[in-house]
């Protein structure tokens, strides 16, 4: 893991100047991390909490406490995070610091006597350590354990929070929230139990990447763009987050869910929403939340009985990706020989209100495609009448405005020039805006910034449930046709690793 350099030789944190780079430094509290010993918390928890402390941005004093089934010793979990975050290197900077935070408990999720010994536990190292009894419980567990552990853990009395005081309790779980609707809302039901909803933290860490909150600024700030961000002006609006990955490990909970689950309920949806949405009045996470749902409630009932001129499904076969060749997903282990999960998806959706009537907008997300691209392009209208038709023709290529997500953070409008010379010929041009261009600031990953917020107790970038609703009653039958219905195997579009995928819809550019 590389190292980043941001505390200062005596070991205190540098802060860079400017104050609005910073959210502020979250007050004494602690995390404790249910699957501490899984995948998600080598890869992604623990090294966000480690750049954090390096950047001067944890809490003082701050525990972290993993929990999971393996029977760790303190120093055992403290040695294995060491060897996840510097393998074949020796420790980084700040390691002996960030290590002492560093606590483990094991316990039986579905046990309640493991809780209550867990609780007295918890209290005792909170006492020593002085961080007064504000948590997080992070639920880095398959979503099969969420319930059970929002319940045991509310039965236990370790969801409470003190009337009148500054001690909080939160809970933060990751996507999928349930797999339909009604999976949803019981999942909900449960959570609601023992936690308040301003207690429960729906993680989509595409919402916390640098580039999808400059969405909102790129529009909201500038008024320049936003009179022309609507149905007079735009043609449509291509969403695409491609991978160039396989399912990997991930194919018992892939054959389950298959593209539409596992992508178009949450990332897709977040980043149709912040292209679509109309101003909030204020930048407060509930008004910015009202708008979004706003953009869900409008979304044109999906036409189920006519899929074939609406939505592309595909599944990759065997290619070749940076020049290796691939299986193909019936082949990776773990699959059906015969599985007809899509693995690739193209959707076309209308909304109906005033801004965006008429307008299709097209969301494509897939596996083992050609690269790992996530964009927003918005395409506008050609010219209403061309004054150059005598001599270059009719057709002049129309202006993009391109939002790049990964892997180059940048912001890209392109427009027609005259090329050099005597004779009148038009060429596309480009101006761009490349995110840290210029800049020396500090920033985070998608997984540092949640944290962050998580402990600010800001939810501007976690979904709400009645946006998890929505989004699930607009999927719900589509997913309910797309695997009831008799030609199934006809609607998959088989596509070799490493291509675009299957061809899209007419009229996408």
């Amino acid at each position: 893991m590389p190292e980043i350099d941001y505390l200062q030789d005596d070991g205190a944190p540098f802060i860079p100047s400017g104050s609005c780079l910073l959210e502020g430094i979250p007050g004494p509290c602690s995390i404790v991390i249910m699957g501490a010993s899984g995948d998600l918390t080598a890869r992604k928890i623990i090294p966000s909490l480690y750049n954090l402390h390096l950047k001067g941005l944890l809490p003082e004093p701050f525990l972290i406490v993993g929990c999971g089934r393996t029977g760790y010793s303190d120093e055992e979990f403290r040695a294995v995070m060491r060897k996840d975050l510097f393998p074949g290197t020796a420790e980084g900077r700040g390691w002996s610091r960030f290590a002492s935070m560093l606590y483990y408990r094991q316990i039986l999720y579905d046990d309640l006597s493991y809780y209550r010994s867990f609780s007295s536990h918890m209290a005792a190292l909170e006492n020593n350590a002085g961080t007064g009894g504000s948590r997080i419980f992070y639920l880095a567990v398959p979503p099969s354990l969420y319930e059970t552990i929002a319940l045991l853990l509310g039965k236990s009395g370790l969801s409470g929070e003190p009337a009148g005081g500054t001690i909080w309790t939160r809970i933060v779980v990751e996507k999928p929230f349930g797999r339909d609707l009604e999976t949803a809302r019981r999942l909900d039901r449960t959570l609601h139990q023992h936690f308040s909803e301003s207690q429960i933290f729906r993680i989509d860490h595409y919402l916390a990447k640098e580039t999808v909150q400059n969405v909102l600024i790129f529009r909201f700030a500038n008024a320049i763009f936003e009179p022309i961000w609507n149905r007079r002006y735009v043609d449509h609006i291509d969403i695409t987050a491609a991978e160039s990955l396989g399912v990997g490990h991930r194919s018992g909970y892939y054959e389950e869910a298959g593209v539409l689950r596992d992508m178009f309920q949450n990332h897709m949806m977040q980043l149709l929403s912040l292209t679509a949405m109309d101003p909030p009045s204020q930048f407060e996470a509930d008004m910015v939340r009202d708008e979004k749902v706003r953009v869900y409630r409008s979304l044109r009932p999906f036409p189920v009985h006519d899929l074939d001129n609406h939505l592309v499904l595909g599944q990759y076969n065997a290619g070749m990706v940076d020049g290796k060749r691939v299986p193909g997903y019936r082949e990776e282990p773990g699959v059906d020989p015969d599985s007809l999960t899509p693995t690739f998806a193209t959707m076309r959706v209308f909304l109906d209100n005033w801004r965006w009537q008429g307008v299709p907008f097209y969301m494509t997300s897939g596996k083992r495609l050609a690269k790992k691209e996530t964009e927003i392009k918005i395409c506008f209208k050609e010219v209403p009448h061309s004054m150059f038709r005598s001599i270059i023709g009719e057709h002049i290529t129309a202006n993009t405005i391109k939002i790049g997500i990964y892997p180059e953070e940048k912001i890209t409008l392109s427009f027609q020039t005259k090329n050099p010379g005597m004779r009148i010929c038009l060429r596309s041009a480009e101006m761009d805006f490349s995110y840290e261009q210029g800049m020396d600031a500090t920033t985070k990953d998608a997984y540092e910034k949640v944290l962050l917020d998580v402990m600010l107790g800001d939810q501007m970038l976690f979904w709400r449930q009645d946006g998890v609703e929505l989004c699930w009653s607009f999927l719900s039958p589509i997913i309910a046709e797309c695997e009831a219905c008799s030609g199934r195997a006809d609607m998959l579009r088989f596509y070799p690793a490493g291509s675009k995928g299957p061809q899209g819809f007419s009229g996408q550019r």
